[in-house]
């Protein structure tokens, strides 16, 4: 369905549901360019700060599997938007934190409310890509990745001019935490679909037809062992999807400004590359998916990780970094929303479960990574402990093949089809 055919209640939340995605992604981004001030600011060692990222997604591992139930509760609408503010409380308090005990409370807590935003807004835009009857989720995890660039450039530009770590980051808070609030009033009324066949209340045919699709599927119920067993798969995916983008936030900065000697500004744009072309592919990610399927695009894409990181690790060089790590934020743009896609879609669960066990399980990939490469970097280098960002490529290589091919979508009774609900 084209676009100007969507309900405008449809068209006003997809517009809504990017608000949010594009705050979620700068709000935290804002902050990465100053990693190396921060650790620096406290002298805290490569394990320590590691420790203290790790925080990070521990919080959210702990708080995160009460999503579905905070979603069916409050609605998602509401979940997104609440903790995209607390989010911003934590990220402000990590930025200005004082001791590596208030630094790890205060990512705990970011972490903790990102993983509820993150849910909730990706059950959102799946409610409202439902009402559009065809694939846009890879569209807000593009802009995602855009809010993501523009805060890592403007934390970038903050760090070069050595603006003050608490005006920039209470900027930051007020000016997305005021968009946030703005989205809210676009985003779709009343309850969370049942999951049973029942539609929003403002769905129109494209989501009854939608609907019926999903009803008609849901007859294909794997086994407890094999839907499982798919869950996990999906789960690794993200992961490494995870593991990237981690690399990217919590040490390229690092690794560029101490082990290369880059400028501040140099260190910054490795993030930026690596998130830019993120949003590039994410662009181009469900016309690529539609026209190729998800199993493809994923082991190019993790062949575009092994390469690229790989490479600039073998070879190491200030530009040569930037450039391997842009090609593997091309390389997982589609990992992360192809998984919590096919777990949304995936029969046997109640609505929301799926996507909640991927969305918290997939940060134990951001919980392992910090301290794991922290730890190899102090007994080594931190171009050894980057290793496990090739790493990760190779696990998507292996656990694509749970992913639904262009070919499996119409054929009856086909596991994939369960998996990718199309």
């Amino acid at each position: 369905m084209p676009s100007a055919a969507a309900p405008a209640a449809a068209r006003r939340a997809r517009t809504a549901v990017g608000i949010l995605f594009f705050t979620n992604g700068a709000l935290f981004a804002n902050l990465l360019p100053r990693y190396p001030e921060i650790k620096a600011d406290l002298d805290l060692g490569n394990a320590a700060f590691g420790a203290a990222v790790a925080a990070f997604p521990l919080g959210a591992l702990i708080v995160g599997l009460s999503a579905g139930h905070l979603i069916r509760r409050f609605r998602s609408s509401r979940v997104a938007v609440a903790g995209t503010l607390l989010t911003a409380v934590g990220i402000l308090a990590a930025g200005t934190a004082s001791s590596w005990a208030v630094l790890a409370a205060a990512f705990f807590l970011a972490g903790a409310m990102d993983s509820l935003t993150d849910v909730a807004q990706n059950s959102h835009g799946l409610r409202v890509q439902r009402l559009y009857g065809r694939s846009i989720i890879n569209s807000f995890h593009a802009v995602w990745s855009l809010g993501a660039v523009t805060g890592g450039v403007v934390g970038a530009a903050a760090a070069e001019a050595g603006v003050p770590l608490l005006l920039h980051l209470a900027v930051s808070a007020v000016v997305f935490g005021a968009a946030a609030l703005a989205a809210a009033r676009w985003l779709l009324a009343g309850p969370e679909p049942d999951g049973a066949g029942g539609t929003d209340s403002a769905d129109g045919p494209a989501a009854t037809a939608s609907a019926s699709a999903k009803t008609a599927n849901s007859l294909q119920i794997p086994g407890a062992a094999a839907r499982y067993g798919i869950l996990l798969a999906l789960v690794a995916i993200a992961a490494s999807g995870a593991i990237v983008e981690d690399a990217g936030s919590s040490w390229l900065a690092i690794y560029l400004a101490g082990s290369l000697g880059a400028s501040a500004f140099m260190a910054g744009l490795g993030f930026i590359s690596l998130q830019g072309m993120q949003f590039v592919g994410r662009l181009l990610g469900d016309r690529m998916v539609d026209r190729f399927g998800q199993r493809a695009v994923a082991r190019a894409g993790g062949m575009l990780v092994l390469v690229g990181t790989g490479a600039a690790l073998a070879f190491p060089s200030v530009l040569g970094t930037v450039a391997g790590f842009g090609l593997a934020g091309f390389g997982v743009a589609t990992l992360i929303p192809a998984a919590m896609h096919a777990a949304d879609e995936l029969p046997g669960f109640r609505p929301g479960a799926g996507l909640t066990i991927v969305g918290w399980l997939l940060r134990v990939g951001f919980l392992a990574s910090p301290p794991v490469v922290g730890a190899i970097a102090d007994a080594s280098s931190l171009r050894v402990g980057l290793l496990f960002v090739p790493a990760a490529g190779l696990l998507v290589l292996v656990f694509a093949r749970v992913l639904a091919t262009r070919a499996a979508r119409n054929e009856p009774g086909n596991v994939e089809v369960a998996v990718s609900g199309r």
